[in-house]
């Protein structure tokens, strides 16, 4: 059995029978794994449609109208709703994900009062995976089917693969996306403030509008360990896109 195997039982489940076994390295090795997945996606949803739908939406009424004053009403109008949209969107999403994951556990507790020994031949299957068998396997076995609670929070992290979602998270993710939406939204709107021609505040739409995606995809980048260059260029790429053809239809509609 591996270091690594013995060493993950033991933190979940407390299997003191393991510890002899163990033999630790002479250094000791710091993980350091990026904890923040649901904050970035967040961010990211959030920031790339605010980058995108609104630039598309001035861009369309830059050459539709004469004034500045219209393309930032409609502009700000788009932002708020759109700001309120998504952030409610992804409190729905995380509220989904808590109500699915209750519902899971439920069954499976249902499973584990009701069913147990399909349940104790799973989690066999499970650690046959990571190739313990005799003994040993039943002794792992005994141990996780011995406390309830326990069972069956392994049986949700590792037959269906769920992990209990953070109770605060809907507001959090409505707050993030809607937060993010709003900052990316303002960006390729701000130069409309200040001109109240609306080509040049186009031309600086543009320029502030692809300078913000690439640094929004280096920091990204930066933050899910991929080469900074490499994520701020595809970060440009998609934005641009998307801005490209939202502002096409935008103008062919116009």
């Amino acid at each position: 059995m591996s270091i690594k195997v013995q060493i993950r039982m033991i933190e979940l489940f407390g299997l003191r029978n393991f510890s002899s076994e163990l033999r630790m390295p002479t250094t000791p090795h710091i993980e350091r794994h990026f904890s923040a997945s649901d904050t970035v996606r967040d961010v990211v949803i959030g920031m790339a449609d605010g980058l995108t739908v609104p630039f598309a939406l001035a861009a369309g009424l830059s050459g539709a109208v004469a004034s500045s004053d219209i393309v930032v009403v409609a502009g700000l109008a788009e932002i708020a709703a759109g700001a309120i949209a998504m952030g409610l969107g992804g409190y729905l999403a995380a509220r989904t994900d808590m109500q699915h994951y209750e519902s899971e556990r439920r069954r499976e507790v249902h499973e584990v009062q009701h069913l147990a020994e399909r349940e104790r031949r799973e989690v066999a299957e499970i650690f046959q995976g990571y190739g313990l068998s005799g003994p040993q396997l039943d002794s792992v076995v005994a141990a996780i089917s011995a406390d309830p609670e326990r069972w069956v929070d392994f049986m949700m992290r590792h037959e269906l693969g769920l992990e209990a979602p953070d109770p605060r998270r809907a507001p959090i993710s409505a707050l993030t996306i809607g937060g993010s939406y709003l900052l990316g939204g303002l960006v390729p709107l701000a130069a409309y403030f200040f001109t109240s021609d609306t080509h040049r505040a186009l031309l600086a739409s543009i320029a502030v509008t692809g300078l913000a995606l690439l640094c929004f995809g280096a920091v990204k980048a930066k933050l899910t360990a991929v080469p900074v260059l490499r994520g701020a260029l595809e970060t440009l790429l998609v934005g641009g896109m998307a801005a490209g053809v939202a502002f096409a239809v935008a103008k062919l509609i116009g």
